[in-house]
């Protein structure tokens, strides 16, 4: 018999959650973000069930060539962007030949797509380009009072096909963070510098996040007065995989669902005395009677480490918590007050009943982390 550890992977709750960031993105089309193996869900199934006439995504994000080509490899047709460009000006020739986007962040790069010669069948290919604009997270863009003139080099060029706006918010998680109103402005301002061509054309643009989509209209637009706030296009994350995408609690998170959920098995007892103890290091001593069930899950499987005693998990459905330190194959749970079950009960780590957000709090991380983290030795099981 296999080890009893798995991971449900459920795609109709993934079409399910494709569709309430519809509801939000209203007519905005919809770019789906599958990047780090879709959030540790399986890239190529994640696009697969979100290119049903269904439920359908516009288009898919990644973070690298390598990983747009797996999904291509996989008869993935859609439009798909590359959110950090190329790495590499050797990748142009793969990313035109692929018909892949790529998001412009830096001059080096303006000046190597530019430069960019392609021959043979690909003499006359263009790229899509999704100019990145650095409107106050300082982490990846072109600086605002750059972009126009950037913008204007990019249209000229032969090697660019369509040609987009993006930035990124650095609070969006946080509505009411002043930040967010400054970052928009700074970007309607870019916007209205654009030589007036571009203008008439109305260039698409790409600004909201899975928190943006959500919480930012209704947060903003007393005082925002713009109708694109969203953009011609939004790029939800991590709510496409039933996770709540702000700090605070939201309407949205009753309208997800889970689609991991992470479970292993119960395979051993102890009854434990006051001032017994179960796993490494004694660090966590039981102060009164107490019975424990080991279970066949540990860091080694991508549970963090780091979750202390107290954690909650769901004991077939009923809740419990983590005692102790976890091992690399195993941890313990308390069931002390769950006295009919044992060996060859079903745990529930994370998702179906146990919002994975609840465990990454008590870890002090976040689910983004647990769900990218699963091993690879973890057994999947797919639910259409």
């Amino acid at each position: 018999m296999s080890r009893p550890t798995k991971m449900v992977i459920n795609l109709a709750h993934l079409r399910h959650n494709l569709a309430v960031a519809k509801r939000y993105a209203g007519k905005s089309q919809v770019m789906a973000v599958i990047k780090a193996n879709g959030y540790g869900h399986g890239a190529v199934r994640v696009a697969q069930a979100l290119s049903h006439e269904s439920s359908t995504a516009d288009a898919f994000a990644v973070a690298s060539v390598d990983e747009a080509l797996e999904l291509r490899a996989a008869g993935i047709t859609r439009r798909i962007v590359l959110l950090e460009g190329f790495f590499d000006p050797a990748e142009l020739e793969i990313i035109a030949h692929e018909r892949l986007d790529i998001v412009i962040h830096s001059e080096q790069q303006v000046q190597q797509l530019l430069i960019a010669r392609f021959v043979g069948e690909l003499s006359s290919r263009t790229i899509n380009v999704w100019l990145k604009v650095d409107t106050g997270m300082q982490r990846l863009g072109i600086p605002a009072e750059q972009a126009a003139a950037v913008q204007q080099r990019l249209a000229a060029s032969d090697n660019v096909g369509e040609l987009r706006l993006m930035t990124h918010f650095a609070c969006a998680d946080t509505p009411e963070h002043n930040a967010n109103q400054q970052q928009l402005d700074v970007f309607n301002q870019v916007r209205k510098q654009l030589p007036s061509k571009l203008l008439q054309s109305d260039i698409e643009t790409c600004i909201a996040n899975s928190a943006a989509l959500v919480a930012l209209p209704t947060a903003m637009a007393a005082k925002a007065g713009d109708s694109k706030i969203l953009g011609d296009w939004v790029r939800p994350g991590i709510m496409l995989y039933g996770v709540n995408p702000l700090v605070n609690e939201h309407p949205v998170a009753d309208d997800l669902l889970p689609v991991m959920t992470l479970s292993s098995r119960i395979i051993s007892t102890r009854i434990l005395k006051p001032g017994d103890s179960t796993g490494y290091g004694k660090d966590w001593i039981a102060d009164r009677p107490m019975r424990a069930g080991i279970v066949a899950i540990g860091y080694g499987d991508g549970y963090p480490r780091h979750a202390p005693t107290g954690t909650p998990v769901l004991v077939e459905g009923k809740p419990s918590r983590l005692l102790g330190r976890v091992s690399m194959d195993m941890l313990a749970v308390d069931l002390t007050d769950l006295p009919e079950y044992g060996e060859g009960d079903s745990v529930t780590l994370w998702g179906e009943g146990l919002p994975v957000w609840e465990v990454a709090n008590h870890a002090g991380t976040i689910a983004y982390e647990l769900l990218t983290g699963v091993a690879e030795r973890v057994a999947v099981e797919v639910l259409t």
